[in-house]
């Protein structure tokens, strides 16, 4: 990872985040910010892949993802949640966005110090506004833990909050994604999270496993390889054990078939091996 920039992973969900608005014409996930903040990288060829016409289903997958977990906030917010986190907000624009901020949603954003600073120059180069609801929660994890950096920045920890953990997991440890998962479920009731997670390798089938070895060397080669995977039961006992008393475990080729009905069949995204997991505490 290039030091004070979103990592290549980021930057690459970013762009197909971006590329879907301009050719799918953003059918499964609006985002009228995503391409506005990455244009001064337009000639980066890792964002230039995700415009190529082959790759519409990992375009359609990221963007159902980015759906799913705003939809989400939304029932959050319907439950009387104010607070929402965006862990590794990368080049996330939802903060910007941000539809709920006239009924009191809160948005706070975490991410190291330096990739924070140079997101705030590319908001402003694109002359996107940073509303009063969001709040950067700047945060080196070698130097402080999550929840003081949340408390820093103003979070209320007596108070539910929903938390948006997209495209991350994987490259953490066992250890960090358990307990990022416990201080979540330690919140009080109505608070929840949406992340995605990647099976074994060993778990998947003959198929699927030369896809996800192959996007492993590439992450790996760029300096960011895999460091976990869940199995789904492995990981809905964990999430139990935890406190969190309802879960719902999807997978991207499933996801992707939920919004995309009468556009096309599902059948393109059976080699993809990830899941999304929407996971809240009773209220």
């Amino acid at each position: 990872m290039q030091t004070g920039r979103p990592s290549i992973t980021a930057r690459g969900a970013a762009a197909f985040r971006a590329a879907h608005q301009e050719l799918e014409g953003g059918r499964v996930f609006s985002d009228p910010l995503a391409l506005r903040i990455l244009a001064a990288d337009a000639d980066d060829p890792v964002l230039e892949a995700a415009f190529h016409p082959g790759r519409e289903d990992v375009r359609l997958s990221v963007a159902a993802r980015a759906r799913f977990a705003e939809d989400a906030v939304a029932a959050a917010v319907t439950r009387g949640v104010r607070q929402a986190v965006a862990l590794g907000a990368g080049l996330d624009t939802f903060g910007c966005r941000n539809p709920y901020g006239t009924e009191g949603l809160r948005v706070f954003e975490v991410d190291h110090p330096a990739t924070q600073e140079w997101k705030r120059d590319r908001l402003s180069a694109a002359e996107i506004p940073v509303p009063p609801s969001l709040t950067f929660a700047p945060v080196d994890f070698e130097r402080q833990s999550l929840a003081d950096g949340l408390t820093a920045a103003g979070f209320d920890p007596a108070r539910p909050a929903f938390f948006l953990w997209l495209g991350v997991v994987p490259y953490l440890t066992h250890t960090a994604v358990l307990d990022t998962l416990g201080l979540i479920a330690a919140l009080p009731d109505g608070s929840g999270v949406v992340f995605d997670y990647g099976e074994p390798p060993d778990a998947l089938p003959p198929e699927q496993r030369a896809v996800h070895e192959a996007r492993a060397a590439w992450a790996a080669e760029a300096g960011e390889p895999f460091l976990s995977f869940f199995t789904p039961e492995e990981l809905a006992d964990q999430l139990r054990r935890l406190g969190f008393s309802t879960t719902e475990d999807i997978r991207y080729r499933d996801l992707t078939a939920r919004y995309e009905s009468g556009h096309r069949d599902a059948a393109g995204h059976a080699d993809l091996d990830a899941h999304v997991i929407h996971a809240w505490t009773r209220g």
